[in-house]
């Protein structure tokens, strides 16, 4: 065979796994959208069977055989072309994956299927007991795992840190959420402590949850996320995932008495969603049409949510149309007392409803929980205790349920052990963007508040969307921006915000 056929050989079996991934993550979807209470174990085994295929498919002889052949073949030769890092990439995940054992990836498969439904049914019932044995198994399968992947110099955190954000390491992570943490506290200490505050109170108002939906979808729609090739859904935590080239799905949820939750739950995953429809669907399967990292596709929502949605270029176009939604809940409210509003400042319980100042300090809460759970230096029993006293420390906050503590999010419960880290890392990059798209395209804000985003959207797609995993995290950052990846512009970006908003130093 030739280097061409090889490599045709490798998109025909890709594109085939393809389809399988995305079989199976219709079916998780629809199990986070409403399945039936008692077709939770025939869910358990649809989903094993399909991500055995899936393993057996991405580390069968014949795909080393083809990457054995093209390794040091001319198509390898640029490795920052669409062929050249297609190469590279799967030979980098076939490394990987075939390291583990069949039986392990379906033993987590219907663990992570079977946990997230006891997961959601002890979240309603305030009852972590219930749960902690299923979070034990699943603990041990990761720990596992991570020991089969793990290579030198890693830690098994690191191993799994790797599949979401690859080539990070916690020591290096560590030290970033550091210096996070030591430049937030006093900044969010100086904000409760500033002459003005917020009247957050009108968030709490009565807001029909037919019109969250109509104004949630509305806001989506006007940030860019395209309806033809998408949909939003309600579940009980926010999430996003994509069944095709053109098929992404956000799911969010509401409450009557908070506005907020709904709005910019929904502009997050419509940020992650805008990423799929960003990728080029021409490689959907492969590297080139797959998203770099986690930490990145935070980036855009995070940068979705809260440096677009919580600006007031945003809200002097939204304003009226919030207006008109909600008008018993805004017709005594002016623009400027809603954005200082969804600008509010204070440390709570929940990491999804967080402000931008303390949403940091529940990821670096959750990454050194995690840290110490796959190191066995904290026993799953103590696990509430544990999160309790870090928010106590962190927060100066207890939760008085575990539904709003311990028990506030799927990821645990999914297998996503060294995921929360890449929410902080998005933040990062998120307002590292933004300048640089302010940097280049000028002045933005003039548009957005006529409500024409498609400028800023034109440049993720140019900088980021486009490429894929083509370049890795970390050189896709340096080009697109200029700068590795740091804190300053977050912080930067935090302070020029709040302090004028609420008077701090005057």
């Amino acid at each position: 065979m030739t280097p061409e056929q090889h490599f045709e050989a490798l998109k025909t079996r890709f594109h085939e796994v393809a389809l399988l991934q995305s079989a199976a993550d219709a079916l998780e979807w629809d199990e986070r959208t409403g399945l039936p209470a008692k077709a939770g174990e025939y869910r358990a085994a649809q989903v094993t069977l399909l991500r055995g295929m899936i393993h057996q498919q991405r580390t069968a002889a014949a795909v080393g055989e083809h990457l054995e052949a093209l390794r040091d073949s001319r198509l390898a030769d640029d490795p920052t072309s669409d062929v050249g890092a297609t190469i590279a990439r799967l030979d980098e995940d076939y490394q990987r994956e075939r390291k583990l054992p069949q039986d392990l990836v379906e033993a987590l498969a219907s663990a992570t299927v079977l946990g997230q439904q006891k997961w959601d049914a002890a979240r309603k019932a305030d009852d972590y007991a219930a749960f902690q044995p299923a979070l034990s198994e699943i603990l041990s399968l990761k720990r596992q795992a991570a020991a089969h992947q793990q290579t030198d110099g890693q830690t098994l955190y690191d191993a799994m840190i790797h599949e979401f954000e690859p080539g990070a390491r916690s020591a290096d992570i560590a030290a970033v959420f550091a210096d996070l943490r030591n430049q937030l506290v006093p900044l969010v200490e100086s904000l409760q402590a500033a002459p003005r505050q917020p009247n957050t109170d009108l968030l709490r108002r009565d807001y029909p949850i037919d019109a969250q939906r109509a104004f949630s979808r509305f806001a989506a729609e006007a940030i860019g996320f395209d309806f033809q090739r998408g949909r939003l859904d309600i579940t009980s935590h926010p999430f996003c995932t994509s069944l095709g080239p053109d098929d992404s799905r956000i799911l969010t949820r509401y409450e009557t008495n908070w506005f907020p939750g709904g709005l910019y739950g929904t502009m997050h995953e419509a940020g992650h969603g805008m990423y799929d429809q960003g990728l080029r669907t021409e490689w959907y399967g492969m590297p080139p049409g797959s998203y770099v990292s986690l930490g990145i596709h935070e980036s855009q929502s995070r940068l979705w949510e809260n440096l677009v949605g919580r600006s007031l270029p945003f809200w002097k176009f939204a304003f009226p149309h919030a207006q008109k939604a909600f008008p018993g809940a805004l017709s005594d409210v002016s623009l400027d007392e809603l954005h200082f509003a969804v600008n509010g400042v204070r440390p709570s319980l929940i990491r999804v409803e967080a402000d931008e100042a303390t949403y940091n300090l529940h990821v670096i809460i959750r990454f050194e929980l995690e840290q110490q759970l796959v190191a066995d230096e904290l026993n799953v029993a103590d696990l509430p205790d544990a999160w309790n006293e870090k928010y106590r420390q962190m927060l100066n906050v207890e939760s008085p349920t575990f539904a709003d503590g311990v028990l506030q999010d799927v990821h645990w419960s999914a297998g996503l052990f060294g995921y929360f880290p890449t929410y902080a890392i998005g933040n990062l990059c998120a307002a590292q963007l933004y300048d640089a798209a302010v940097r280049d395209l000028g002045d933005i804000e003039t548009a957005m508040a006529a409500g024409d985003l498609s400028g800023l959207l034109g440049w993720l797609r140019k900088h980021i969307h486009r490429h894929g995993r083509v370049y890795d995290p970390n050189t896709l950052m340096q080009n697109a921006t200029g700068q590795p990846v740091n804190s300053e512009a977050l912080i930067n970006s935090l302070k020029s915000r709040y302090e004028p908003l609420y008077g701090v130093g005057e």
